[in-house]
């Protein structure tokens, strides 16, 4: 894999705002309601009727509703409130959260065991995978389980409901380019709305029937699964459709801190679901044809339209969620060496973490369409929902095991305890979502197999570029060459000559590229190196580290964490302080460009070195990613087998 060991800090405790009297904790609070609790606060719109599809072969009775919401209950006290909002999100690494994050802060912590280290890689590259495919369905799924309301109110709509969530998926699409900013500021208000008619409407039919508060008996659950057995066990994979969105309260950590994802949740979120869940119980029990849909169904004829209206909101508010996080994670993956650079825009000049990456936008797009095109309705897309959720939430408990263990070196037993029960229960949810793999539950494992291969041969490949740069180095160490060069040194032209170097130890080939073309060297000659470290922010004071050479010669390395914006000639501005000041107008900037010579029997299979000489060879512009300025940049080939 790509990501390398910086030796950073395990990660520390989270650089959390003032106490809950400080009112901006209450605004922190609001924009953590709209931006984190999208998708999990929408999931009532599909998952009981998902639960109950007749496919699945659970008969609706009685027991089996009060048996079902009490798991539903249950699972979102133990899973979400327990293990992610209570537990997860202590393991910040330095206030960051989400897989990537967590990947890098495992791996860190075993840096001195690498066969260890290199597992963890792969099974955090997996799980970053995975959440592609989350970001796929997601926006299919909630977007179209808002739209089928519209059945509800009249099924002469029915045909013009695949159309209209296609019109809404496509222009969520093409709005995000231009940020999130302006949308963004409603986005709290409008989910408190959402959340308080939940609860009502839950309150409201739970009075009608107030026997389901029999499910709030953890025994009702467990009596259920032990009169049901297979069943209950095939029903879990439906029930964890309550629980997508729990991994947005950890990734989304490090733009809120811990205290208003917790002060949302137990305050307003929580309560608002476990009544709706409760409501729509309550109505399946007092009348059971209103399984078609028993989410809209809660509400009276003349509510069915504002309640589309707001659910439509209140899913789009749930994807751009998730799709924004998708641009967040790919942007970390290629800081850690996971993926290929690629454009990323940024769409707020003052929040840094508003970003829109066009390669992925796009790729999203066509993926959300094909999804709801082949399903075609949000029950059959919930047998493909689960798979990607729950394999991601599994991932999450094993990494945070080696977190706990080797980073915060807390009691083995404790260790092994406390994590065994969370992965007990994410392996059931995600064995019981194993048996949809035919009706859907593929489609987000080649999303994410697809992703894997090429996350993993990205990192595997750049992997093997440095060991091939380090090799060469070897033969020609910088030192040496220098000395011998400047003992008899060629014509040296006014100006100064950046060299990008992978290896600060090794001559860049584009040096001797330069050295055998044109036969000069600049005055003064830098042999910048980009780092990139497991943690995600550098402090300014430490983003560059200066070493001179002798005859106007330096060595110069930007370090960067994985959350960073790469900036490079702002970043070299730094330099001042070390007595090296830079005149942009007289910078050329030197690049190699590599052409990858696939070689049978080396360090990959074949086919996987021509994946990623293909990849090397469509790479963004590398000079836009550096943030260089076009009209001063030289490009000079080099050639290496792997």
């Amino acid at each position: 894999m790509g990501l390398s060991a910086s030796g950073a800090p395990a990660g520390g405790k989270v650089d959390e705002p003032a106490p809950h009297h400080n009112p901006a904790m209450f605004g922190l609070a609001l924009a953590a309601l709209g931006i984190v609790y999208g998708d999990i606060g929408t999931s009532p719109l599909y998952t009981l009727k998902t639960v109950f599809d007749p496919a699945n072969g659970l008969p609706l009775e009685p027991l089996n509703v009060i048996g079902i919401v009490s798991l539903i209950f249950w699972s979102l006290t133990i899973v979400v409130s327990l293990k992610y909002v209570t537990l997860i999100l202590r393991a910040n690494n330095h206030g960051e959260g989400g897989i990537m994050a967590l990947l890098a802060l495992a791996a860190s912590s075993v840096v001195n065991k690498p066969r260890l280290r290199h597992v963890l890689l792969g099974i955090g590259v997996m799980g970053a995978a995975l959440f592609y495919g989350d970001g796929v369905i997601t926006p299919a799924i909630s977007v179209l389980s808002a739209v089928e309301g519209l059945e509800v109110a009249t099924p002469l709509l029915k045909p013009y409901v695949i159309p209209i969530t296609l019109i809404a998926l496509t222009a969520l699409f093409v709005m995000q380019k231009h940020g999130t900013s302006g949308i963004g500021a409603v986005f709290g208000p409008v989910m408190v709305v959402w959340f308080i008619v939940l609860a009502v409407a839950g309150a409201i039919n739970i009075a009608d029937a107030p026997r389901i508060l029999e499910a709030l008996d953890p025994l009702a659950g467990l009596a259920f699964c032990l009169r049901h057995r297979w069943l209950a066990f095939v029903a879990l994979g439906a029930v964890v459709l309550s629980l997508t969105g729990a991994e947005a309260l950890y990734a989304d950590m490090g733009h809120f801190g811990a205290r208003p994802i917790r002060l949302t949740w137990f305050g307003i979120v929580f309560p608002a679901l476990a009544l709706n869940y409760l409501g729509q119980g309550a109505l399946l029990l007092s009348d059971p044809s209103a399984l078609d849909n028993p989410f809209y169904r809660l509400f009276p004829q003349w509510m069915l339209y504002p309640m589309v209206g707001l659910s439509t909101v209140a899913t789009v508010i749930a994807s751009q969620a998730v799709i924004s996080g998708t641009y967040s994670m790919t942007k970390q993956a290629m800081q850690l060496g996971f993926l290929p650079r690629m454009n990323v825009v940024y769409t707020s000049a003052k929040e840094i973490g508003q970003i829109y990456v066009p390669g992925i936008n796009w790729t999203l797009l066509i993926a959300v369409v094909a999804a709801v095109l082949a399903f075609g309705s949000s029950t059959a897309l919930g047998s493909a929902y689960g798979i990607a959720v729950t394999g991601t939430m599994l991932i999450t408990t094993v990494l945070t095991f080696f977190v706990i263990r080797y980073a915060w070196h807390l009691n083995w037993g404790l260790c092994v305890f406390a994590t065994a029960f969370f992965f007990v229960i994410d392996a059931m949810f995600f064995s019981a979502n194993l048996l949809k793999l035919e009706q859907g539950g593929w489609f987000p494992l080649a999303i994410g197999l697809v992703m894997f291969t090429i996350m993993a041969t990205w990192g595997r490949g750049w992997e093997m570029m440095l060991a091939e740069a380090r090799v060469r180095a070897g033969t020609t160490p910088l030192g040496p060459f220098l000395a011998s060069l400047l003992s008899r040194p060629p014509v040296r032209v006014d100006g100064t000559a950046i060299f990008m170097n992978a290896d600060p130890h090794g001559v860049p080939h584009s040096l001797l590229n330069n050295l055998v073309h044109n036969r000069v060297l600049h005055k003064n000659v830098v042999f910048l190196t980009v780092s990139s470290s497991e943690v995600p922010w550098i402090p300014a004071s430490e983003r560059v580290t200066v070493q001179s050479l002798g005859q106007g010669c330096f060595q110069v390395t930007v370090h960067y964490g994985f959350k960073d914006e790469v900036d490079l000639p702002a970043a070299l501005e730094a330099c001042a302080s070390s007595g090296l000041t830079f005149d942009r107008t007289e910078i050329s900037w030197f690049l190699s460009r590599a052409t990858v010579v696939p070689t049978p029997g080396k360090g990959m299979a074949l086919w996987r070195e021509r994946l990623f000489a293909v990849m090397l060879h469509n790479v963004g512009n590398v000079a836009a990613y550096l943030k260089l300025p076009a009209d001063r940049v030289i490009e000079l080939g080099a050639r290496v087998e792997i």
